[in-house]
């Protein structure tokens, strides 16, 4: 195989890592409002993530690390003619980072409140860009000859990419919800799960949409492929969840998204930002890869590492696997 094209592939994967682990923490930070009836409640909904968010959030970093590396024509035009919507997205993981570590450093009720809408904007706000992002990527955006987009940020919020920014949204929003099922016991347990399944239903509708949406006006076969794997594994992780199976129903949440993930890929191959205006100017693996010496040395330093960091993940989850509860987080709630 090519090495531009094993590339592509690995920047794929990457993504898949990113949306998969940090889709839940998303989706436990919109969970708040729903889930969380008291500060004991709220406590436990963090402390779900709370080993685990700041790993999982440096895969966006890595899959960043690799598209500039692999691909820096591509690099380029997405991080200049995206940057309002990226900068916003930074913005918010900011916000939602710093709410994580502050929340707790005073009693005041209001100290707390304003650090809970911080984590649930701060997690809303890139589930919902993402899928705009990504949808626009597929899409096909105007560039130049140069390759530089030349459209707006209101040029970016068309109907398709704000259907693909709902289908995110709702994704991570119940792959959260049914992380907190699979992490918490009692009533909290038993809420989530309910709520997972409610939630389950318009994810169904919106991102079977999104997709048919997709695969007709860009549709492969290994689309259509990747897309029928994706909604069985959503329709299979809801109907666990109603039975009360969360860890199968986690598992096909995370193969629901990663096969989304590299559906869109498959429908993006070979071009890797298609431009709209003139298919003359859209960006392919072969322009926009770097040389055959640099992707070499990455598939090495990827052969080496990512074995080494997918271990420690692994390992990671492995020592905090135990369930949240709320005489763990706050005996004294406990009745």
């Amino acid at each position: 195989m090519d090495l531009a094209v094993l590339w592509f592939w690995i920047v794929a994967f990457m993504f898949v890592g990113y949306f998969v682990l940090d889709g839940f923490d998303f989706g436990v930070g919109m969970s708040l409002p729903f889930l969380g009836r008291d500060d004991t409640d709220r406590r436990v909904l963090i402390n779900t993530i709370g080993p685990v968010w700041d790993l999982n959030e440096t895969w966006v970093i890595v899959a960043g690390a690799s598209l500039f590396a692999a691909f820096p024509e591509w690099y380029a035009t997405l991080f200049s003619g995206f940057y309002l919507a990226l900068l916003v997205i930074l913005l918010a993981l900011i916000a939602r980072g710093v709410s994580f570590e502050y929340r707790h450093q005073r009693p005041e009720a209001e100290w707390k409140r304003r650090f809970d809408l911080m984590i649930i904007v701060g997690s809303a706000v890139p589930a919902l860009l993402w899928g705009v992002a990504f949808a626009n990527i597929v899409q096909g955006v105007p560039l130049d000859a140069d390759h530089n987009y030349i459209g707006t940020l209101f040029d970016l919020l068309n109907p398709y990419a704000l259907l693909g920014g709902l289908t995110t949204l709702l994704l991570f929003f119940t792959h959260g919800v049914v992380f907190v099922a699979l992490k918490t016991d009692g009533d909290i347990r038993r809420r989530a799960r309910r709520l997972a399944t409610r939630a389950g239903l318009a994810t169904i509708v919106v991102a079977a949409t999104f997709l048919v949406w997709t695969g007709f006006a860009h549709g492969t076969v290994w689309f259509w492929a990747l897309a029928a794997v994706a909604a069985l594994a959503l329709i299979g992780s809801w109907l666990a969840n109603a039975r009360g199976a969360e860890g199968v129903a986690f598992g096909l949440m995370a193969a629901t998204i990663g096969a989304a993930v590299f559906a869109l890929f498959a429908a993006l191959f070979p071009e890797v930002m298609p431009a709209s205006n003139d298919p003359a100017n859209s960006l392919t693996i072969e322009n926009a890869s770097s040389t055959p010496y640099t992707l070499t040395v990455m598939s090495w330093t990827a052969l080496i590492f990512l074995p080494l960091i997918l271990a420690y993940q692994g390992w990671t989850y492995w020592v905090f696997r135990k369930r949240v509860t709320r005489r763990q987080v706050d005996p004294a709630a406990v009745g």
